[in-house]
């Protein structure tokens, strides 16, 4: 696996890779087996990632605990961004959720006690509240980073004219947003914004929550059909990437789900890569092995892409060029 710079405010160099730590534990009922962490976060760091996502209400704070125990003796090796907002708790108070100073400080301890270690590589809120004042948001941050506790701040799931506001206010280094080929409306503000502050940038469900595998066309089981009474209904937009997919795949001799990888790969981010079973994994660090031509990748972006909208469908007619 190979490593690039994180944005370029940090000159932190990071796995191209990030690991993501949501299924790792089985507090809420769902996810990696106990036998089965360990070899998935030891596969992943023999394969060369350094860059683990995790945040403070992934299985109860579960998720965080098992990341703490694997990387005790080797702290200063990992990237560990962790975010808070939702609370390790099912039902938390409102004094112990939101983006508030006050959830803010409780959760910062809280994590560095689960991860066992005395600073978080990057720290953010999970979304946006939409109740928290960005001053506050920011002011809190920066403390963290003054106390040593946080090392770089970020942010998950904002609206891009916050984001940028709290950007332009403090030293902000990370966006994580989700991106795939099913969801790219990021491509009108939110990619643009965080190449203006030179932040790098997170694409978390890379693969749809296993739509773009092409697993639920077939009639496997999994987060989709899971949180969908009704099951799984394949519209035009999507059969039509599917079926991109699948033809690309054919190509490359790799499956569907590699190559959705492989496009996300080829954009200046991180994509993160969930891993429920240690054969999840295996299969995805496969999609570094893919390699997809300029006319492959055309394909793909034309197939998917989102309409732009105004303002910037009137700017391409009027702006010159030269």
């Amino acid at each position: 696996m190979k490593n690039k710079l994180f944005g370029t405010g940090t000159g932190l160099p990071a796995s191209e890779l990030i690991l993501g730590a949501a299924s790792l534990g089985s507090r809420r009922g769902y996810g990696a087996v106990t036998e089965d962490i360990p070899k998935i976060l030891t596969a992943y760091a023999d394969a060369g990632g350094n860059f683990i996502d995790v945040a403070d209400q992934y299985q109860l704070g579960e998720a965080e605990e098992v990341v703490g125990k694997f990387i005790n003796f080797k702290r200063d090796d990992f990237i560990i961004c962790t975010k808070y907002t939702r609370s390790s708790e099912i039902a938390p108070s409102p004094a112990n959720s939101g983006n508030h100073r006050k959830a803010m400080r409780q959760a910062v301890e809280a994590s560095l006690k689960r991860l066992n270690t005395d600073y978080i590589d990057i720290y953010m809120p999970h979304y946006d509240d939409g109740l928290t004042p960005l001053a506050e948001i920011a002011r809190g941050l920066e403390d963290l980073v003054a106390s040593g506790k946080v090392i770089y701040t970020g942010l998950a799931n904002f609206p891009a004219w916050k984001a940028a506001l709290i950007a332009s206010s403090i030293p902000l280094a990370a966006l994580q947003i989700e991106y795939n080929l099913a969801q790219r409306t990021a491509d009108r503000e939110l990619f643009g914004m965080a190449e203006h502050f030179g932040l790098g940038t997170m694409l978390y469900s890379p693969l749809a929550g296993g739509l773009l595998t092409g697993k639920y066309r077939n009639g496997a089981s999994g987060r989709l059909t899971l949180s969908k009474a009704d099951g799984y209904h394949e519209d035009a937009a999507t059969k039509a990437i599917l079926d991109e997919l699948e033809t690309i795949a054919a190509e490359v001799e790799a499956t569907p789900g590699q190559v959705a990888l492989a496009w996300a790969l080829t954009k200046n981010a991180f994509p993160i890569i969930g891993a429920r079973t240690l054969s999840h994994l295996n299969d995805g660090l496969k999609a570094l092995e893919v390699s997809l031509t300029a006319d492959q990748t055309a394909r793909l972006n034309n197939i998917s892409a989102v309409t732009m909208g105004y303002p910037h469908d009137l700017l391409k007619t009027v702006q010159v060029t030269y």
